[in-house]
């Protein structure tokens, strides 16, 4: 068995291994490389110039070539498919499994899909690519792979095992034998272990297990990602409206679903409205900010106006505006806690679990407890720092926990309705939060200010 190498990339390393690919010291890449896990390569390549990696990707044999491929960053990929020949590119599409030849196509334009696709000569593998590429990429079809074992029901222990050793040669891992019958419609599956302990005339239709979790071509992707954490599978085959068996999903692609979604949540939160890299240019990297970055300025526009109504009652009480960024950062705080809960909650789909009325019960119960006890702190500190004037520190006191209620309200409601239009809650938990609790925090605030101290 192949020995992996523990592999820790080093600038020593890659300044190295740099010369050596401006001296062409085939030798020594190779050797360098000899060993080190595909992913790590991949690494090393996303460090590397455009050119460094295309050399590095042309020495090694195809196919480590082809798996390196896979696992590049999307836009060192994206970089090296813009330098790389069609045909080359065609050669390495054959040696990947069909879902990873899909996407590697997916970069390109429709004419440059036709030449890679002409120069494709593994008749099984371009008619499984294009297949693949018919479906949504976001939905099962779209990142399913076409590889799989698959055994008809008639079939007895020693006719499964030759088949599949006949289709494993197409197939790097798999994890259960699928059941079909005439038709190739799914009926079952049956594990290795049961195949190797039964007798060999046992008919695979006797020994397998008909309760099996499929997922249709048009699921979202995301819910598969759910139903395979929920069920605890390593595979999941995929289905079309006959029921007729066309792909698996494995637990790698699933990963890869789950850091995208991830990705784009976490752009979302922080109020980038488009999915960017660090190395796309600085007017598409603006654009994609600016938007929620305009809102927040409009938002602290209509704070700063809606401060100037109370400039008689400042006047009167200068104190009241040392505790506005009090008021602000509470509210905006408590914002994202429940927003960010109920994002959570929504992506797992533990929302569900309760009705909208018993998780807002359970969010209102918890803001009440919390701004109790914020309430009743600033009010003992306002009213020490302040000589003990009980009306101020009931103020100050009043109004947090108000906007404590109000924030923690919003947080939790705003995601549930965007959820429910169709549009990423996600988006609630950075900016909208933020910038509409600054404004209704200040409103209360100076709301309760003007009803207890007669501003």
């Amino acid at each position: 068995m192949e020995q992996i190498k523990k592999f820790e990339l080093s600038k020593e390393y890659l300044e190295r291994l740099q010369s050596g690919i401006a001296v062409q010291e085939t030798a020594y890449i190779l050797d360098s490389l000899a060993g080190v896990n595909v992913a790590d390569i991949a690494a090393i390549l996303d460090e590397l110039d455009t050119s460094e990696s295309i050399f590095v990707l042309r020495l090694v044999e195809s196919q480590l070539a082809a798996d390196i491929l896979i696992e590049l960053y999307d836009n060192t990929l994206e970089k090296v498919l813009q330098e790389v020949k069609i045909k080359e590119i065609a050669s390495w599409i054959q040696l990947m499994d069909s879902d990873d030849g899909a996407d590697i196509i997916s970069f390109y334009s429709d004419k440059e899909r036709e030449e890679i696709i002409a120069e494709i000569d593994d008749r099984i593998k371009l008619e499984q690519i294009l297949e693949l590429l018919r479906y949504e990429e976001d939905t099962a079809g779209g990142i399913m792979a076409k590889e799989f074992i698959r055994a008809n029901k008639n079939w007895n222990v020693v006719q499964t095992i030759n088949e599949i050793r006949r289709q494993a040669e197409n197939v790097d891992k798999f994890y259960s034998i699928y059941v079909v019958n005439n038709k190739q419609q799914l009926l079952g599956r049956v594990s290795l272990k049961k195949i190797i302990l039964s007798a060999s005339e046992t008919i695979i239709e006797n020994i397998m297990e008909d309760e099996v979790i499929s997922v249709p071509v048009y699921m979202d992707q995301e819910e598969v990602a759910i139903l395979m954490r929920k069920y605890d599978l390593e595979s999941v085959p995929v289905v079309n409206a006959k029921n007729k068996l066309v792909g698996r999903i494995t637990v790698d692609d699933i990963l890869d679903v789950v850091q995208e979604e991830a990705e784009e949540d976490m752009q979302a939160m922080a109020g980038v409205s488009a999915d960017i890299e660090e190395s796309d240019s600085v007017f598409t990297i603006s654009k994609a900010r600016l938007p929620w970055l305009l809102i927040g300025v409009i938002g602290g526009l209509m704070g700063a106006k809606l401060i100037g109504f109370f400039e008689g009652g400042l006047s009167k009480y200068l104190a009241l505006a040392s505790f506005i960024p009090l008021v602000a950062a509470t509210g905006g705080n408590v914002g994202i806690q429940a927003s960010s809960l109920i994002v959570q909650s929504l992506a797992s789909k533990s929302a569900f679990d309760d009705t909208p009325w018993q998780r807002f019960l359970k969010g209102f119960l918890v803001a009440l407890l919390n701004g109790i006890v914020l309430g009743v702190f600033v009010f003992l500190v306002v009213a020490y720092l302040y000589g003990f004037e009980p009306v101020f520190g009931v103020t100050v006191g009043v109004a947090l926990f108000c906007v404590v209620l109000l924030s923690s309200f919003m947080g939790t409601i705003t995601p549930l309705v965007l959820h429910h239009f169709g549009i990423n809650p996600a988006i609630a938990s950075g900016p909208f939060i933020t910038t509409t609790n600054d404004l209704l925090g200040l409103a209360v605030y100076f709301g309760v200010a003007m009803l207890l101290l007669n501003l």
